[in-house]
């Protein structure tokens, strides 16, 4: 353990009351059920009560810019490289990932399963103008779907594609409601309690990899930051204790997150 994160959690460790960090996070990082088990833990390790903020990844990093955060944990390398070269954000640091699925009817009318590649899937779906819900919030998963769209060279537009404008959870239930196709990450889908006659039909694009990154926001730029706190937490989040909980966390025998944090 390093002396200076050491010492915070000896500090945090020993105070009367526990200190309370507001932290920016996913919709799909809460849906997956892991932070009702990490939240604990590090209440119980370091002293510190964790405030989660659950947003899309795009108002996460808005929460950051305006400094109503201490630290913000997203998905979306291009849109948090731009938030740190923009002075909001300290640095970046991963902590875990899984990857994005696309889940549909059982019936598959697009044959979105016989699809080579996540490219192939969406040109599928378009081609046969089958329903899409869209997050359509500026989600880390939006934006990943949408640079997957740009790449399929087809513009989601028509009646079939449908905008949700929610969180992962109700865009799941949207989709399972129409019975429609949808773009999710995995470990939403598996703790998803209302899948009707939705399945997993494509995964496996090496382009559908989801790395979740924690970013500290800036001290010089908003002083009044708690970025004791974020150090603390960084601490813990990247500690052997969090790596057990973390690749250890499944739902019906399946794991929803790998851990891979490293030393900077």
């Amino acid at each position: 353990m390093k002396p200076v994160f050491a010492l915070i959690v000896a500090l945090l460790a020993s105070a009367t009351h526990a200190e309370t960090l507001r932290m920016a996070v996913t919709t799909s990082f809460y849906n997956s059920g892991l932070s009702e088990v990490l939240l604990p833990e590090i209440k119980a390790d370091i002293g510190l009560d964790v405030e989660l903020i659950v947003v899309g990844t795009g108002q996460a990093i808005r929460l950051g810019e305006a400094g109503d955060v201490d630290a913000i944990l997203v998905h979306a390398r291009a849109a948090e490289e731009r938030f740190i070269a923009a002075g909001f954000g300290s640095y970046r640091r991963e902590i875990m990932y899984n990857d994005f699925i696309f889940v549909g009817p059982l019936s598959d009318p697009a044959g979105v399963a016989n699809a080579q590649t996540a490219v192939e899937a969406l040109q599928a779906i378009a081609t046969t103008e089958a329903p899409f819900v869209s997050r359509g919030d500026d989600s880390g998963t939006n934006k990943k779907e949408l640079a997957l769209w740009a790449l399929a060279g087809s513009p989601p537009e028509g009646a079939w594609y449908r905008a949700a404008g929610a969180g992962m959870g109700a865009t799941l239930n949207v989709a399972s409601g129409m019975n429609a196709y949808t773009f999710t990450d995995r470990a939403s889908w598996l703790n998803f309690g209302n899948k009707g006659d939705l399945k997993l039909l494509f995964a496996g694009d090496p382009s559908l990899f989801n790395q979740y990154a924690f970013i500290p926001v800036s001290p010089a730029r908003w002083p009044h930051v708690r970025n004791d706190l974020a150090l603390a937490l960084e601490g813990w989040l990247t500690s052997e204790k969090a790596k057990g909980l973390i690749d250890g966390y499944t739902i019906n025998g399946a794991h929803l997150f790998s851990f891979n944090a490293v030393t900077p």
